[in-house]
Order: C-alpha cells, then structure tokens, then sequence
C-alpha cells in the first residue's frame, strides 16, 4: 500500500522512523515533508499535500492512506480534512486508530507527536492501516451523507 506521510517541526525525527518502519513492512512511503528541521515551520501545506496526495491515488485505483502528525495532531487533522475526498482522524488509541478505518472509512490518520511514545504511535498507525472498512449499510450511508454535504453542500435528515 502506499502511505502518504506529513508532519512539522513536531514530528520531524519522527517521520524518519515511521517511514522507515513502514518501508520494512512493505508500504511504498511518500514524504509530503517537511524536508529539514525548522522550529517555526508550518504544517498545513505539508499534511494538504499528502491529503491531496492519497486522494490522486485512490481516485487513480492505487491502495493508499495518509499519516498526518504534528504536537497534537488537531491541526494537522483540520488541514488534511480540508481536501475534498478525505476523512481524517485524530486517534489517541488503537481503538480510535481500528474504529477509524472499520466505522468511517477514514483514508488520513492524525496523531499528536507529543501525546504518545514512539511505540505508541508506530501501534496506533499500524492498526489503522490494518484494519478494514466494515462495508455496513450504516456506515456506508453516513460516509454517503459526509460526502454529499462536501461535495454539494446538501444534507440528509
């Protein structure tokens, strides 16, 4: 699977060892950057492009998710959600990482650099990208109604 990754100055080490890790277990990794250490870098450009990344892919029929992080992932989750045809999370734990994927389809993760251990965060991230979208009548419709309002500004009662 291809795995877009972005971050800030917050998880900059970090991304260097996810990507890594996820190039071990097999994953075709895209950096989305930063590309050096700037203390006062900005996060939105970086986790945009992923976001739009993973989009291209998956309208293109490649497998791929994106990882987003940052200190706490909000702003970073805030960005990402803000291209047409994601749905990013911010989890905390492997049951947020696996409901994510199982309930909402969701194709970006964040997590917050700052809030969790490096084996933390390497848990949460391979159990989003391991767990399946459930299919459900229920959770396809309300992915369904998402898109809808995203798409043509309607919503569903």
């Amino acid at each position: 699977m291809r795995i877009h990754v972005a971050t800030d100055h917050a998880g900059f080490e970090y991304s260097k060892e996810l990507i890594a890790h996820l190039t071990e277990a097999g994953h075709d990794c895209v950096d989305h950057g930063p590309t050096e250490y700037d203390a006062l870098d900005d996060y939105p450009s970086f986790c945009i492009r992923a976001a739009q990344a993973v989009v291209a892919d998956q309208q293109a029929g490649v497998m791929a998710l994106g990882v987003v992080f940052g200190g706490s992932g909000n702003g970073e989750q805030m960005a990402a959600n803000k291209v047409e045809g994601v749905r990013a999370a911010l989890v905390w734990n492997e049951a947020t990482a696996a409901l994510a994927r199982e309930h909402n389809d969701a194709n970006v993760i964040a997590v917050g650099a700052r809030q969790h251990s490096s084996e933390e965060m390497l848990q949460l991230i391979d159990t989003f990208i391991a767990t399946p979208f459930s299919g459900e009548e229920r959770h396809t419709r309300r992915i369904q109604q998402i898109f809808r309002f995203e798409s043509a500004g309607e919503l569903v009662d």
